[in-house]
């Protein structure tokens, strides 16, 4: 008798639509943040409308005030899809990881070393903002600090479910490292 439910499922599906409209027609085209619904749980059987459903995802930005924007509109949406049908939903919206800011003075000396270890020709410096998410953001706010990628032989990116490490490249990054020591503890 699922006319006398309230589908959990049919909800999510109804509130991940519209949180989708969030970026697009909220955040100003001139500001970037991301908005990806990763996972909806929901049911143990075919058979049966389930209790609850669980939404999780991510929200990237680079700015805190867009931050706050898209937790207040996604609340809103929550609580008017909410309403709609008759449900409660719970937000649980946590800040797990900062933005990454790299301390300006110490990425030269990075960059001096990676072009010891790999040579100038396969050293690239990124100016643009990247929508990644990463816990050494965290460590940057308790402790300065320069957040690199090191390349791999692999095709497919990392946070993919396709990638495949390249234990190839660990010399490269132990040697990256133990380079900066040298160069930092080094006279001058």
């Amino acid at each position: 008798m699922p006319e006398h439910s309230r589908d959990p499922i049919i909800v999510a599906t109804a509130l991940v639509q519209s949180l989708q409209s969030v970026v697009s027609r909220n955040v100003s085209p001139l500001k970037q943040a991301v908005l990806s619904v990763t996972q909806i749980h929901a049911g143990g059987a075919y058979n049966i409308v389930p209790e609850e459903a669980v939404v999780s995802g991510t929200v990237r930005f680079l700015d805190r005030e867009v931050n706050e924007l898209v937790r207040q509109r996604m609340r809103a949406i929550a609580e008017g899809t909410a309403a709609a049908f008759e449900v409660e939903i719970e937000c649980d919206i946590r800040n797990v990881f900062d933005v990454l800011v790299n301390t300006e003075d110490l990425v030269e000396g990075y960059l001096e070393a990676a072009r010891d270890i790999v040579g100038p020709d396969q050293v690239y410096l990124k100016t643009a903002p990247v929508m990644g998410s990463e816990d050494f953001a965290d460590m940057l706010h308790a402790t300065p600090g320069v957040y690199c990628t090191v390349g791999h032989a692999g095709s497919v990116p990392v946070h993919n479910p396709g990638f495949v490490l390249d234990d190839g490249i660990l010399p490269v990054g132990a040697s990256l490292l133990a380079r900066i020591v040298e160069r930092r503890l080094s006279p001058a």
